[in-house]
């Protein structure tokens, strides 16, 4: 592995952080206060290729890879966390479902709209009384004579309820348990039997719509099945590995974001006729800030290399389950601690919604918790040390 990042990539990054100085800084702290989204940065970000990182070229894909798409979504989080969250809405999420099991149709009828941000995707797994447990959810869907009939609720999606498009995931076979879940592609999630229900109350990530769907005989015709009748967990696994690299490039960022944030802090507040910065005490909260987030990093690094190891050989992604669950526990662990320091660090000023630590503090959060918990990450990773999972 070699993670000394050629031009294109620094390149990248550059672009990337440049367009969060530009675009997103600047009406940031207004916007969070208002809790407002703006479509209209999604399709700025569309035009710099953002979302075309893993698409084929044919869908104005640009061939920068899951490096290239991880390097940017980290910039971006480092200004504003809620703003990297469409690099899985767009991309990781049915980007990945439709380039491992996508048909030509379907490809070519999703690929476009997500690539350009002309429709705004969605991805729903979890349900009210089924979270970790993919495989207790309660949204059927019924086969018909030309399609099905979908009835259920997800909830705590990201993206809703501005989402125009989805990958949804239903049992058509309850009997079977997990393998009676199959995915289904969504072309309209404003049509008729489909309501979507903002989430108001949550501790952060402001800017980035979350809500609830209810599905209430919303009908998905034949040709929006994804692979065949019982292959939904399966397609829906591969999938999270590819959102959960996402989700820790995020993390990551958010941890280069507090370590300049202390570090200017340390060097301006002076106490006892000194900066902060010459106490130990501080030296060791940064230290171990710095350190936890370069291993972060390495690791979120090397996800990102082995996923374009086969997708640059197949034209497709397989299970990377350990090296991703690694990294996103890691990387959510080390952004949270990172954002517990940075308050003590700030004393009283970090507890103030004037700076931004708490803003940090609060959004570090959802990485402990969003795509496979932290917890659900060790129940992985020690399966694997374990032996009890290949």
């Amino acid at each position: 592995m070699d993670f000394e990042f050629d031009e294109e990539l620094q390149a990248m990054r550059d672009m990337a952080r440049n367009f969060a100085e530009r675009k997103i800084r600047p009406t940031m702290e207004e916007d969070e206060k208002e809790h407002r989204f703006r479509r209209e940065i999604v399709e700025d970000m569309a035009r710099q290729g953002f979302f075309g990182c893993i698409a084929p070229e044919e869908y104005d894909g640009n061939d920068a890879g899951f490096m290239g798409a991880t390097v940017m979504c980290e910039e971006i989080a480092r200004v504003s966390p809620s703003w990297g969250l469409p690099f899985n809405l767009q991309m990781m999420g049915m980007q990945t479902v439709l380039m491992n099991h996508g048909t030509d149709e379907q490809k070519a009828a999703f690929y476009p709209g997500l690539v350009s941000a002309k429709t705004l995707g969605a991805f729903a797994i979890t349900e009210p009384n089924s979270g970790s447990d993919v495989a207790g959810m309660g949204t059927t869907a019924t086969v018909t004579d030309d399609g099905f009939l979908l009835n259920g609720t997800k909830t705590w999606i990201s993206g809703i309820p501005v989402a125009d498009v989805a990958v949804t995931f239903a049992y058509t076979d309850k009997s079977k348990k997990h393998r009676g879940i199959s995915a289904f592609l969504i072309e309209d999630m404003h049509a008729e039997g489909i309501e979507q229900i903002a989430i108001e109350s949550k501790l952060g990530l402001y800017c980035a719509p979350t809500g609830e769907i209810t599905f209430q005989d919303a009908f998905v015709p034949k040709k929006n099945l994804v692979g065949e009748m019982g292959e939904g967990f399966k397609i829906c696994m591969i999938m999270l590995d590819s959102t959960r690299l996402s989700s820790a490039s995020r993390a990551v960022g958010v941890g280069q974001a507090l370590i300049e944030y202390c570090v200017q802090y340390a060097n301006e507040r002076t106490q006892f006729g000194q900066p902060i910065g010459k106490f130990q005490m501080i030296q060791d909260q940064i230290a171990d800030m710095y350190i936890e987030h370069e291993a972060a990093k390495l690791l979120v690094y090397r996800s990102a290399w082995e996923k374009d190891k086969q997708w640059r050989a197949t034209g497709k992604v397989f299970k990377t389950t350990l090296n991703t669950s690694v990294a996103k526990l890691y990387a959510a662990e080390a952004a949270s601690h990172a954002a517990n320091l940075a308050m003590k660090i700030y004393g009283s000023y970090g507890f103030s919604t004037e700076y931004p630590v708490e803003r940090y503090y609060r959004d570090s959060k959802t990485y402990q918790v969003v795509e496979g918990t932290s917890n659900i990450q060790k129940v992985i990773i020690a399966g694997f040390a374990l032996g009890y999972r290949k």
